[in-house]
């Protein structure tokens, strides 16, 4: 399970809603709500922070049942405290981070998830455009397909992280959303429970997302993102769809790239036609030719020239609206391509990275140079790789953006 609240969920919703053509009942779920004259403040007293929940709960007209049952739950858990000051899963290179997390069950399993719901993928398909093996890699690394929802009280969970100073404006939205779903009878306060940042149901979405894109897949009259799995499905492809996704076209493709690439080239952010990448002489996995065409590419490297190597294309910019960590993303991408038939890429012999206090030292280097990483959190994100990459050419070195022993030696 792996938590997505190192990301901006209200403002990715936001844009992500701008996307939608709404009919007049989504149009009516989304319309500003009613709230009251006082905002809960976070920090101070947790029972007058409650409160103010309360008042704001009831001002957007939930019910007082709703409210009062789900305001019951909610108290200081520390450990969402502790877990949300030590996010360190993604400072795990790509390597070590996707052989832990594609591994042959998830792999048998989501094959067999793919057969077994085969008509409520195509379906969902048809609706969305998002493929079945996009929605079950991401249902796969959440949850383990279901089997693995978290063991956090929700409401507790965003009680804690509203109340906590460090980041009221994203989780006060998404607890004021919990109430929410209980208020719609789609789940009782103490059915919900889940990931320690207040994600929710088999694929870890987000309450705002569970009140906006909820969907009964069967029919039954109620929204269960914890046990329905047509529910689950249909609701995630439609979560996906209103992030951008594009029908019909890849997201992501293994690819050998020659030893004379000009490197700095290779950057997420640098997106050039394929055939441009066909020219300098990148070709599928297997050797056989790209198609010389005007789509959109990006070579990305996430262990350097000597590792693996895949072209991202657009549709992949929305696994990084759902985890901006690039090692989850490029991990859940490479992984729904493994389950839509794609053989195992080639890890290649990279050279070794740098573990995380030696990634921590290279950052502040990097700062002293004046380059912005993002601070020195020991992870190495795209401004990491972007900084690495203009330090490599002003040494003279294959400027592929992956920080070694070498490079922190030169520095």
């Amino acid at each position: 399970m792996c938590s997505r609240a190192n990301r901006s969920a209200s403002l990715i919703l936001s844009s992500a809603l701008a996307l939608l053509s709404p009919g007049p009942l989504l149009a009516q779920k989304l319309a500003p709500a009613p709230t009251s004259e006082t905002k809960p403040a976070c920090g101070g007293d947790f029972a007058a922070f409650v409160e103010g929940v309360k008042a704001e709960a009831l001002a957007r007209g939930m019910s007082p049942a709703a409210v009062q049952s789900s305001i019951a739950e909610m108290r200081i858990d520390s450990r969402v405290l502790e877990r949300d000051r030590a996010q360190g899963v993604f400072a795990q290179d790509w390597r070590q981070f996707a052989s832990r997390m594609i591994n042959a069950y998830r792999l048998k399993e989501g094959r067999a998830k793919l057969a077994e719901n085969a008509a409520t993928f195509d379906k969902v398909e048809v609706e969305t455009g998002v493929p079945g093996p996009v929605i079950a890699s991401f249902w796969g690394l959440e949850t383990d397909y279901g089997a693995v929802l978290g063991n956090f009280d929700t409401l507790a969970a965003l009680a804690t992280l509203a109340h906590d100073c460090r980041r009221p404006e994203l989780f006060l939205p998404h607890l004021l959303a919990a109430i929410e779903i209980v208020d719609r009878d789609y789940l009782r306060p103490k059915e919900m429970v889940g990931a320690w940042a207040g994600e929710l149901g088999q694929t870890q979405l987000l309450p705002e997302e569970y009140v906006a894109f909820g969907s009964d897949g069967d029919g039954n009259g109620r929204v269960d993102l914890l046990r329905d799995t047509a529910d689950v499905l249909v609701t995630t492809g439609k979560y996906i769809q209103s992030l951008g996704w594009r029908r019909g076209e890849p997201w992501l493709e293994a690819v050998r790239v020659p030893d004379d690439f000009p490197w700095k080239r290779a950057a997420l952010a640098n997106k050039e036609p394929r055939a441009d990448f066909a020219a300098l002489g990148v070709t599928k996995a297997d050797g056989s030719a790209l198609p010389s065409d005007e789509t959109p590419a990006a070579l990305i490297l996430p262990m350097g020239r000597e590792g693996p190597a895949f072209l991202t294309y657009p549709n992949f910019d929305i696994y990084l609206s759902w985890n901006k960590s690039l090692v989850y993303s490029l991990t859940a991408a490479y992984f729904a391509t493994r389950l839509a038939g794609a053989e195992p890429v080639d890890m290649g012999d990279p050279a070794p990275g740098l573990d995380v206090e030696a990634t921590k030292a290279l950052q502040r280097r990097l700062a002293e140079l004046g380059h912005d990483t993002g601070g020195a959190d020991g992870i190495v994100g795209e401004a990491t790789r972007t900084a690495v990459r203009k330090e490599q050419q002003r040494l003279g070195m294959p400027a592929d953006g992956w920080p070694t022993q070498a490079l922190l030696d030169r520095l």
